[in-house]
C-alpha cells in the first residue's frame, strides 16, 4: 500500500515514497543532517502595486498587514516537504518563472508571505524528531498526506519521531500546525477513491493548534464571492474537523502551481505575521485567532460542512489590540 505521499500540484499525488506493510514515512536514514538550509533565493518585495502580476495571487489584505510592519519576524515556518528528488515543477510565484522541487516551492511562497520570518526545512527523508525554535513562535507547515489503506488500527500506524513529534506539538500547542486539506474533493479525513486515507489528517484532528485548510478558486470580496474548488476535500459533517478548516484562494490561473499545497503555506504565513504584531502570543492563540476571525460574507453559499469557519482574514485577524 502507498504509505506515504505528497499533494500534487495538479491535484493528484505525485511522489510514492514507500510501500510498507504497516503505515510509515520511514524512507531510510533519517540523520539530523538531512535537515537542510533554506532557500533565499527569492526576495520579497512587500509592494504589491510594484510587484508585478503574479503577486497578485496574495489576497490584498497582506499589503496592509506590511505596511504596518508585519512581516513575520519573530517566528519560524518549518517546512517539512521534498527538497532534494529530481521531482519539479514549473510555476511562477513572482515576475520570474522556475522550476523547482515541490518543498522548494512551499518554502518560496511562505517567504513571501512573511519575509521576515526565519524558514527552515527539514526534508522527508529526515524522519527524527522536529526541532522547534525556543525563542520564536514555531509554525510547521504540511503540504504532504500520509495514505494507506482504510482500516487500520492505531497500533498499526508506526509514526516515526518527525510525525510523532509534529502531532504532539499540535496537541500541546507548541507549534502552529499548518496542513493541507488534500486534493481527493472528500470530506478531510474520510476515505478517497483509491480506499485509501489521510492518517495524519486524522491524527490531527481534535488537536487544538493544528489548521487544515482547503483552496478557494480565488480570493473572496463580499461583490465576488468566491466558492471552493473541485479538488479540495473540504470540511464535512464532523464539528471538531469543521472548528479547525479554513480555506483560502490558490490562484493557479496565475502562478501554474495547483493544489491545497499552496493553500497551506498562506496561512503559515499569515500565522507568521500575525505573531509579528501580538509578538507574546502562544502558538494557540494564533490558531485561535486566525479561526475565530475567518470570513463567510467572502463565500458563494458558505457552509460550515463545505467551507469551515470560512476563508482566512489576515486583516481581521491582526484588527484587535489584544488577544486572548
Amino acid at each position: 500500500m502507498t504509505a506515504t505521499s505528497f499533494f500534487s500540484v495538479t491535484g493528484r499525488v505525485i511522489i510514492a515514497i514507500s510501500s510498507l506493510g504497516l503505515l510509515s514515512a520511514c524512507m531510510g536514514g533519517g540523520a539530523g543532517g538531512n535537515t537542510v538550509p533554506p532557500n533565499d533565493n527569492v526576495s520579497a518585495d512587500t509592494n504589491l502595486v510594484s510587484s508585478g502580476v503574479y503577486y497578485s495571487w496574495m489576497h490584498p489584505e497582506i499589503q496592509t498587514a506590511w505596511d504596518q510592519g508585519y512581516l513575520g519576524q519573530g517566528a519560524q515556518v518549518l517546512t517539512i516537504d521534498d527538497f532534494i528528488t529530481d521531482v519539479t515543477s514549473v510555476g511562477r510565484l513572482t515576475d520570474v518563472s522556475a522550476d523547482m522541487r515541490h518543498g522548494e516551492w512551499i518554502d518560496t511562497q511562505v517567504g513571501l508571505m512573511a519575509p521576515d520570518a526565519r524558514r527552515a526545512q527539514q526534508n522527508f527523508t529526515a524522519t527524527h524528531t522536529v526541532q522547534l525554535d525556543a525563542g520564536a513562535l514555531n509554525i510547521v507547515n504540511l503540504s504532504f498526506g500520509m495514505f494507506a489503506a482504510n482500516g487500520l488500527a492505531d497500533s498499526q500506524i508506526d509514526w516515526t519521531a518527525r510525525e510523532s513529534s509534529v502531532i504532539t506539538y499540535a496537541l500541546n500547542g507548541a507549534a502552529v500546525v499548518v496542513k493541507a486539506a488534500g486534493n481527493h474533493a472528500v470530506a478531510l479525513g474520510s476515505v478517497n477513491s483509491s480506499g485509501e486515507v489521510d492518517y495524519l489528517d486524522r491524527a490531527l484532528i481534535g488537536a487544538d493548534a493544528a489548521i487544515f485548510v482547503g483552496a478557494l478558486n480565488g480570493n473572496g470580496t463580499i461583490a465576488n464571492p468566491t466558492s471552493l474548488t473541485t479538488f479540495s476535500n473540504y470540511a464535512g459533517t464532523n464539528l471538531t474537523v469543521q472548528n479547525q478548516f479554513l480555506a483560502v484562494g490558490v490562484r493557479d490561473d496565475l502562478t501554474g502551481l495547483n493544489g491545497t499545497s499552496f493553500a497551506a503555506p498562506v496561512v503559515s504565513g499569515y500565522a507568521a505575521v500575525l505573531g509579528s504584531k501580538f509578538t507574546t502570543a502562544t502558538p494557540l492563540q494564533i490558531t485561535n485567532q486566525l479561526l475565530n476571525t475567518a470570513r463567510t460574507d467572502t463565500i458563494l453559499n458558505y457552509s460550515t460542512a463545505v467551507h469551515g469557519r470560512g476563508e482566512a482574514s489576515i486583516a481581521r485577524a491582526l484588527a484587535p489590540a489584544s488577544i486572548n
